[in-house]
């Protein structure tokens, strides 16, 4: 339970995903999560680093910070979980990356430089690639 701010260096020094997701969002249900879970399951031996933030825009009475403790057990992730809170305009996490709703993915290559900025990410597309490269890596 901890609640201090967490900071991309906490996620280490290789790729990192920040998953955005609101507790009353199908999709998020549906298809974010379950290729989140998909992606931690697979690529956090690879040295993957990954966050979870509620980023809500919306809906504030009912995408509450008790969400997150219920989200972290309802899909088996023990990853950091955060709650971003529209003040004013739009949550901090959304203003910084321009991220356009939820489910939203940002994955963040190791030099810091944000790679993919979207709905939809295709978790066997990433682990294949990142598989591969590894493979590639160990051969030469």
């Amino acid at each position: 339970n901890k609640t201090t701010p967490l900071s991309l260096s906490d996620l280490g020094n290789g790729y990192k995903v920040i998953y955005c997701f609101q507790s009353w969002c199908p999709g998020c249900h549906s298809r974010g999560f379950p290729t989140l879970k998909k992606l931690v399951d697979n690529l956090s031996d690879k040295g993957f680093g990954f966050a979870v933030v509620q980023t809500v825009f919306e809906g504030a009475d009912q995408n509450t910070p008790d969400k997150l403790r219920e989200m972290q057990i309802k899909y088996d992730l023990n990853i950091p979980f955060g709650h971003d809170q529209n003040n004013g305009a739009y949550p901090s996490v959304m203003e910084d990356y321009r991220s356009g709703g939820t489910p939203w993915f940002i994955l963040i290559d190791p030099k810091g430089d944000v790679v993919f900025n979207d709905f939809g990410l295709d978790a066997d597309k990433l682990i294949s690639a990142i598989t591969s490269e590894d493979v590639t890596m160990t051969a030469a």
